[in-house]
Protein backbone atom coordinates (compact mmCIF):
# COMPACT_ATOMS: atom_id res chain seq x y z
CA UNK A 1 0.00 0.00 0.00
CA UNK A 2 1.68 3.09 -1.07
CA UNK A 3 1.52 6.99 -0.15
CA UNK A 4 -1.11 9.34 -0.66
CA UNK A 5 -0.52 12.35 -2.53
CA UNK A 6 -1.82 14.53 0.18
CA UNK A 7 0.98 12.69 2.51
CA UNK A 8 3.58 13.36 0.32
CA UNK A 9 2.86 16.50 0.15
CA UNK A 10 2.40 16.86 3.20
CA UNK A 11 5.75 15.54 4.20
CA UNK A 12 7.23 17.92 1.41
CA UNK A 13 6.02 20.41 3.66
CA UNK A 14 7.47 19.44 6.94
CA UNK A 15 11.03 19.52 5.35
CA UNK A 16 11.35 23.29 3.14
CA UNK A 17 11.44 21.12 0.20
CA UNK A 18 8.88 22.66 -2.63
CA UNK A 19 10.38 21.11 -5.48
CA UNK A 20 11.57 17.44 -6.99
CA UNK A 21 15.00 18.28 -6.23
CA UNK A 22 16.58 16.26 -4.64
CA UNK A 23 13.07 15.12 -3.05
CA UNK A 24 11.62 13.43 -5.81
CA UNK A 25 7.97 11.78 -5.03
CA UNK A 26 8.97 8.76 -5.32
CA UNK A 27 12.04 9.17 -2.29
CA UNK A 28 9.60 10.60 -0.01
CA UNK A 29 6.99 7.88 -0.69
CA UNK A 30 9.97 5.44 0.41
CA UNK A 31 10.71 7.56 3.46
CA UNK A 32 6.69 7.41 4.18
CA UNK A 33 6.21 3.83 3.81
CA UNK A 34 9.32 3.13 6.37
CA UNK A 35 6.94 3.87 9.41
CA UNK A 36 4.22 2.40 8.90
CA UNK A 37 1.78 2.61 12.42
CA UNK A 38 -1.10 1.15 13.78
CA UNK A 39 -4.19 2.45 12.52
CA UNK A 40 -7.32 3.94 14.21
CA UNK A 41 -8.69 0.89 14.60
CA UNK A 42 -5.64 -0.67 16.55
CA UNK A 43 -4.74 -2.85 13.67
CA UNK A 44 -1.02 -3.66 13.02
CA UNK A 45 0.05 -3.14 9.62
CA UNK A 46 2.05 -6.77 9.77
CA UNK A 47 0.62 -10.34 11.54
CA UNK A 48 3.28 -12.49 12.93
CA UNK A 49 2.88 -15.89 12.33
CA UNK A 50 4.88 -18.70 14.88
CA UNK A 51 3.38 -21.57 13.56
CA UNK A 52 6.96 -21.45 11.26
CA UNK A 53 10.51 -21.88 12.22
CA UNK A 54 11.59 -18.75 12.21
CA UNK A 55 8.19 -16.98 12.49
CA UNK A 56 6.88 -14.94 9.61
CA UNK A 57 5.46 -11.85 9.08
CA UNK A 58 2.83 -11.44 6.37
CA UNK A 59 1.00 -8.19 4.85
CA UNK A 60 -2.17 -7.42 7.41
CA UNK A 61 -5.17 -7.26 4.84
CA UNK A 62 -7.80 -5.55 6.86
CA UNK A 63 -5.17 -2.81 8.22
CA UNK A 64 -6.00 1.31 7.21
CA UNK A 65 -2.60 2.47 5.49
CA UNK A 66 -1.55 4.95 8.24
CA UNK A 67 1.89 6.16 8.51
CA UNK A 68 4.43 8.60 11.29
CA UNK A 69 5.20 11.14 9.22
CA UNK A 70 7.29 13.04 11.93
CA UNK A 71 9.46 10.04 11.99
CA UNK A 72 10.19 10.48 8.10
CA UNK A 73 10.84 13.82 8.77
CA UNK A 74 13.19 13.11 10.98
CA UNK A 75 15.35 10.59 8.92
CA UNK A 76 15.64 13.53 6.20
CA UNK A 77 16.10 16.55 8.50
CA UNK A 78 18.86 14.44 9.39
CA UNK A 79 20.36 13.12 6.20
CA UNK A 80 20.20 16.70 5.17
CA UNK A 81 22.23 17.76 8.03
CA UNK A 82 24.99 15.19 7.09
CA UNK A 83 25.23 16.91 3.97
CA UNK A 84 26.37 19.93 5.42
CA UNK A 85 28.63 19.17 8.14
CA UNK A 86 31.88 19.95 6.98
CA UNK A 87 30.46 23.46 6.47
CA UNK A 88 33.01 25.96 8.10
CA UNK A 89 33.26 28.68 9.98
CA UNK A 90 35.78 31.87 9.33
CA UNK A 91 37.09 34.94 10.98
CA UNK A 92 39.05 37.17 9.03
CA UNK A 93 39.61 40.64 9.13
CA UNK A 94 36.88 41.85 11.39
CA UNK A 95 34.12 39.63 10.26
CA UNK A 96 32.90 36.79 11.00
CA UNK A 97 30.86 33.55 8.88
CA UNK A 98 29.23 30.80 10.04
CA UNK A 99 27.87 28.31 7.81
CA UNK A 100 27.49 26.00 10.77
CA UNK A 101 24.51 27.24 11.92
CA UNK A 102 22.80 25.29 8.93
CA UNK A 103 23.56 22.23 9.84
CA UNK A 104 22.94 23.35 14.00
CA UNK A 105 19.17 24.44 12.22
CA UNK A 106 18.90 21.11 10.31
CA UNK A 107 19.45 19.14 13.90
CA UNK A 108 16.92 21.06 15.46
CA UNK A 109 14.21 20.47 13.01
CA UNK A 110 14.83 16.36 13.48
CA UNK A 111 14.44 16.61 17.09
CA UNK A 112 11.24 19.06 16.86
CA UNK A 113 10.20 15.60 14.62
CA UNK A 114 11.66 12.93 16.69
CA UNK A 115 9.79 14.76 19.58
CA UNK A 116 6.24 14.12 17.62
CA UNK A 117 6.42 10.67 16.40
CA UNK A 118 4.11 8.12 17.14
CA UNK A 119 3.89 6.12 20.09
CA UNK A 120 5.36 2.68 19.30
CA UNK A 121 4.93 -0.85 20.73
CA UNK A 122 6.76 -4.06 21.08
CA UNK A 123 5.85 -7.52 22.11
CA UNK A 124 8.07 -9.32 23.99
CA UNK A 125 8.45 -12.93 24.58
CA UNK A 126 10.31 -15.13 27.33
CA UNK A 127 12.39 -17.71 25.12
CA UNK A 128 12.63 -20.48 25.95
CA UNK A 129 8.98 -20.68 27.13
CA UNK A 130 8.30 -21.39 30.98
CA UNK A 131 5.27 -23.08 32.25
CA UNK A 132 3.54 -21.54 34.99
CA UNK A 133 4.80 -22.54 38.25
CA UNK A 134 7.90 -24.39 36.89
CA UNK A 135 10.28 -25.11 39.85
CA UNK A 136 8.30 -23.45 42.30
CA UNK A 137 8.36 -19.65 40.15
CA UNK A 138 4.25 -18.27 39.65
CA UNK A 139 4.86 -16.36 36.31
CA UNK A 140 0.70 -15.40 36.53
Amino acid sequence: MAATAAQVAELRRMINEPDADPYTDDVLETYIERYRAIDELGTKPMEASYTTEPPTLTENDSWIPTYDLHAAAADIWQEKSATVAEDYRISADGGALSREQVQEHYLKQARYHLSRRKVGTMTLFVEPRVSGSEEGVNYD
